[in-house]
């Protein structure tokens, strides 16, 4: 046993991520670039470990949410070209420069901030431009005057001006009103690209296709494509591209006890033996990131089959039902999730995402880097 895999770990499969960053680019059109979608520590992969392994495939972009996660693989040994997705402060303008980070700018005051900034320090800046198509989160406006800030922000002391992206809501839905509505969504991106240009400057680099675009909507690759989930093996319901899950939650027994019948379990009382019940403790709570929702909805793999998980999560273990797997005993494996136990069923279970539940495994839960 491992020193990393007494309790709780997740095992990281970095060929898998590599066979799915292959797998997609092999998919794409030619010339288009791959921007690699490392934010929230690689949605709990390790951004680092797969900064790099992305790096060495050839990923032309890399995407991170915040300075310090950008900081966190500059300090690490990315030289990739790096986008912040998300806010930067422009008083860490000279970070950003220094540090070659592309920053996204999203309404005309951030560009004139980012351009002051840079003024100051006579230093330049690549920045990307977002534009809200239909997400309305972030991003210059469409239509009206949004063409016009757009090409004051542009033209503005001290930025460069490289890209220009959106977001789509529901490229990863299907039906007919999500389809009709990621295409306006893309008409009013490339409307407004088409404005942008009639005014006289051409952005290098577009790009809007997500995941769910990159498998459904390929006439939206444009120059660049920032496939997320997919990279970690998941959102190809239709097992188009043939990706595999790149992380095992794992956990072991620790403790086996019997109860007879009528026993309740766990805080809050919320299950109650029916049967005499061999009840085995595992070392996985929701501070490792097992939600507390998931209480008495989900099993997990354990020895020659699955255990039905019982009574409330706790911060650092929980309870499951080892009655008819009396082949798992105290330092049996127990996957939460990964390559035999649906990460897909137990997000349905928990009423989420898979983002949700592969980004919630905590940091205190160990990566073991591994193939599986």
């Amino acid at each position: 046993m491992s020193q990393l895999e007494k309790r709780t770990w997740a095992e990281i499969s970095l060929e898998n991520i590599r066979h799915n960053y292959r797998a997609i680019r092999a998919a794409l059109p030619e010339g288009c670039r791959f921007l690699g979608v490392v934010k929230a520590n690689a949605y709990g992969h390790g951004a680092l470990a797969v900064a790099r392994t992305l790096e060495a495939e050839g990923a032309d972009y890399l995407a991170v949410s915040c300075l310090d996660e950008a900081m966190e693989l500059r300090d690490g040994g990315i030289t990739a070209p790096l986008l912040i997705l998300g806010h930067t402060p422009p008083e860490y303008t000279f970070l950003l420069a220094d540090n070659d980070i592309t920053q996204t700018v999203t309404n005309l005051k951030k560009a004139e901030e980012f351009s002051a900034a840079c003024v100051h320090l006579g230093r330049r800046l690549r920045v990307h431009i977002a534009l809200d198509t239909g997400m309305s989160r972030l991003g210059f406006l469409c239509g009206g005057d949004g063409a016009e800030n757009i090409l004051r922000a542009v033209r503005l002391p001290g930025l460069d001006c490289e890209g220009v992206f959106t977001h789509f809501a529901v490229a990863d839905e299907v039906g007919a009103d999500c389809e009709a509505y990621t295409r306006a969504q893309f008409r009013r991106f490339c409307d407004t690209i088409r404005e942008v240009e009639r005014g006289g400057f051409s952005f290098a680099i577009r790009h809007c296709a997500n995941s769910g675009a990159v498998l459904r909507y390929p006439e939206m690759d444009l120059d660049m494509v920032r496939p997320g989930l997919l990279l970690y093996g998941y959102g190809d319901a239709e097992g188009k591209l043939g990706l595999r899950p790149c992380m095992r939650f794992m956990t072991r027994v620790s403790t086996i006890k019997h109860y007879p019948a009528g026993t309740p379990v766990s805080y809050g009382r919320r299950f109650v033996t029916e049967r005499p019940t061999r009840m085995g403790v595992v070392g996985a709570g929701y501070a490792d990131g097992l939600l507390r929702c998931l209480s008495n909805r989900c099993a997990f793999r354990v020895g020659d089959g699955f255990a039905e998980q019982r009574g409330s999560i706790c911060m650092d273990m929980c309870m499951i039902d080892l009655t008819e797997r009396p082949e798992a005993g105290v330092g049996s494996e127990v996957e939460i999730f990964g390559v035999e136990s649906s990460l897909d069923t137990l997000a349905d279970a928990a009423g989420t995402i898979p983002y949700e539940l592969m980004c919630a495994v905590s940091r205190r839960v160990p990566r073991v880097y591994k193939d599986f």
